[in-house]
């Protein structure tokens, strides 16, 4: 009896250790990745001090010049010119810094020239790939006021998410920390994790980055993060 009893329980610690294997082996943000959550929530937020920290330390992670520029470029769209500009004449000075300590960053590559004659199409083909939807009709604030659905898909969905210097996955990482780090924006945020998702962001992977966002920004926030994606892991179980 004591045998079998014995048995049971390295059989239950033997599925613990796999278990627990599995989750520190499952992927979890890269350096990198780390890098853009920072970035684009503390840009979000406007801590222009935190976020001088975070750029020298993109750069040291192996992120370009381009890159970085992307980034900061794209937040506008979510937290508004004012924020991305801060953001952006902020970089200016660290990369003017760190060229006078003898520092040569990577430029990186530049966006390809876009030739587009329908922008509608292409952000709402971009649109539909995010969300795993076809749109066959306008709803809600799109369909109530229409100028805001074309905004958003000749150029949020267009003339951003087209540029190649950054794939879909990251500027969905970049727009969902973004949104993290705000407040009053929970509905959009669930949407874009849902999206990030759909791009092969995991569970593990956000859980991660709203612990960053927890150190950078706040825990009041990172709790919202995490219980708006709770529910969009819930809406998948249905």
């Amino acid at each position: 009896m004591k045998i079998l009893f014995t048995i049971v329980i390295i059989l239950g610690m033997t599925a613990n250790i796999k278990a627990q294997q599995k989750m520190n082996t499952e992927q979890k943000l890269n350096n990198q990745q780390q890098s853009f959550v920072q970035m684009s929530a503390l840009t979000a937020v406007g801590d222009l001090d935190k976020l001088k920290v975070q750029l020298n330390k993109g750069l040291d992670n192996g992120l370009t010049i381009n890159e970085i520029k992307d980034i900061l470029v794209q937040l506008y769209a979510y937290c508004g010119f004012p924020r991305s500009l801060n953001g952006i004449n902020t970089f200016m000075t660290i990369l003017e810094e760190r060229k006078a300590k003898g520092i040569t960053d990577k430029e990186g590559k530049a966006s390809s020239p876009i030739h587009d004659v329908n922008k509608y199409q292409t952000g709402k083909k971009n649109l539909q790939t995010l969300t795993h939807r076809e749109e066959k009709q306008l709803t809600g604030a799109n369909a109530f006021a229409p100028a805001i659905d074309t905004f958003l898909k000749e150029h949020l969905f267009a003339d951003i998410f087209e540029r190649d210097v950054l794939t879909f996955q990251q500027r969905e990482l970049i727009t969902v920390a973004a949104l993290a780090a705000m407040t009053g924006v929970a509905p959009q945020l669930q949407a874009h994790i849902g999206m990030g998702m759909n791009t092969g962001l995991t569970e593990a992977q956000f859980t991660e980055a709203f612990r960053i966002i927890d150190e950078s920004v706040g825990k009041g926030q990172g709790d919202i993060a995490r219980a708006t994606l709770q529910k969009v892991l819930d809406a998948k179980k249905q």
